[in-house]
């Protein structure tokens, strides 16, 4: 299936489930839907954090439908899930915000990490939460965020579990996806970015690991959704963890020659 014809279903609410893999080969993408009070400094913030927040798109106060990654898309109804916020506490988990949109609003698509993920299986180093049909762990972290305006705070990471052998591979593949979070930000010991039991994610799923590998920690897109509460906005909206927007761009369309 296109990724149109993907949209189309999710906007049916024929799936409601999270999206890694779907439109094989298509990019995904992180949404946030903030008032317009707050849209320019949080732009300054995803600018001043560009591995945790990689901007792809901000369209226009009160607009819903996405410009260049995915014309025609609907943001208010083509995402699986979403969570709405209000002055920083989570109000409702939703599959459209047809009810809660508002002319005051602006949205903003943040790069994903499933592209660098396409990548690195491409190359033949296992996803081994995919294999375990599990989301991806991300965690709550003590690595501190540059601030801009009222929002500031610390990253939220992804975590996979990397053979051994293939750490270095990883990390010259992900380099090549700035626009995706890049290379990683850690390896090895979760106690050293504030993570204190890999099994207890704060976001997505547990997933055990293998023999011989290395958890590797990505920024992580969730961090748009984490920080931006602090200050507590009169409503927020973005997808659940896992439930992005598919995106009509190839993941190809976003490698970079140069490492980042």
């Amino acid at each position: 299936m296109t990724p149109r014809e993907w949209r189309e279903k999710i906007r049916a609410n024929e799936w409601t489930k999270p999206t890694p893999g779907l439109a094989e080969g298509h990019a995904q993408a992180n949404l946030v839907v903030l008032p317009s009070t707050l849209a320019d400094a949080f732009e300054e913030f995803c600018a001043k954090n560009p591995r945790a927040c990689p901007l792809l798109e901000r369209l226009p106060p009160g607009q819903f439908m996405v410009g260049e990654m995915a014309p025609g898309a609907d943001i208010r109804t083509d995402l699986p899930r979403y969570f709405v916020y209000g002055g920083g506490h989570l109000v409702a988990e939703t599959t459209s915000v047809l009810d809660w949109w508002a002319p005051d609003l602006v949205a903003f698509l943040v790069g994903c990490s499933f592209t660098f993920e396409w990548a690195l299986q491409q190359a033949g180093v296992p996803m081994h939460h995919l294999e375990q049909e599990r989301n991806v762990s991300m965690y709550r972290t003590n690595i501190p965020l540059r601030p801009a305006g009222p929002f500031s705070g610390t990253m939220v990471v992804s975590m996979r579990w990397i053979p051994a052998d293939k750490v270095d591979q990883t990390i010259a593949i992900t380099s090549r996806y700035p626009r995706m979070h890049g290379r990683p930000i850690h390896m090895g010991d979760p106690r050293a970015i504030g993570i204190k039991d890999l099994m207890k994610p704060d976001f997505g799923d547990p997933v055990e690991p293998m023999p011989n590998t290395v958890p590797v920690f990505w920024a992580c897109g969730v961090t748009t959704q984490v920080v931006p509460l602090s200050a507590s906005p009169w409503r927020m909206i973005c997808h659940a963890p896992g439930h992005m927007l598919i995106l009509d761009k190839k993941h190809g369309e976003f490698e970079e020659a140069a490492a980042q």
